[in-house]
C-alpha cells in the first residue's frame, strides 16, 4: 500500500462491503460532513445514514450508501462499521436504491411494531381472562 493512501474497510454484520486503498474519504455526522486525507489525525465519529464518498488511488470516485454507523481512523487505517452498505458508481441510481431500501426497512419495521402490539394485546387479554374465570379464583384461594 502506498504511504499516501488510506486503507478503507466498510463492514456490515454480514460481509465486508469494501476493502480498498483510497486517497480521500468524505462522510457525514450529525454535525455535518468531513473529509479524511492521508495522515489525518486519528479519531472516531458516529455516522448518520447517507452517502460515503471515496476516491481511490487512480482518482476514481465511488459512492457507498450507509446506514447509521461508526468510523474509526487510526494510522493509515479507516474502518466503518454499519448495518447497511450499498456501493454505487452512479450517484442518482444509488439515491434511488437508498430510497427503495429505506422504504422497505420502514415498512418492515411498521409490520414488526404491529405484530408486537397484537402479541401484547393478546397476552393482556389472556391474563384478564385467567383472572375472571369463576372456578380459578376459588382454587387460587385454597393454594395460598
Amino acid at each position: 500500500m502506498q504511504t499516501n493512501s488510506i486503507h478503507l474497510q466498510i463492514i456490515t454484520p454480514t460481509h465486508v462491503a469494501l476493502q480498498q486503498a483510497v486517497v480521500k474519504i468524505i462522510a457525514e455526522t450529525a454535525n455535518g460532513s468531513f473529509c479524511l486525507l492521508p495522515k489525518h489525525v486519528d479519531f472516531v465519529a458516529t455516522l448518520v445514514p447517507g452517502i460515503l464518498y471515496c476516491t481511490d488511488c487512480e482518482g476514481l470516485e465511488t459512492y457507498h450508501a450507509i446506514g447509521h454507523g461508526t468510523l474509526l481512523k487510526y494510522g493509515d487505517q479507516v474502518q466503518v462499521a454499519t448495518l447497511m452498505a450499498i456501493r454505487g458508481d452512479n450517484l442518482e441510481a444509488l439515491q434511488n436504491t437508498i430510497s427503495e431500501q429505506f422504504l422497505l426497512e420502514h415498512e418492515q419495521a411498521a409490520a414488526a411494531r404491529t405484530s408486537l402490539a397484537r402479541l401484547e394485546a393478546g397476552t393482556l387479554r389472556r391474563f384478564i381472562d385467567l383472572e375472571n374465570r369463576p372456578g380459578e379464583q376459588a382454587a387460587r384461594g385454597r393454594m395460598t
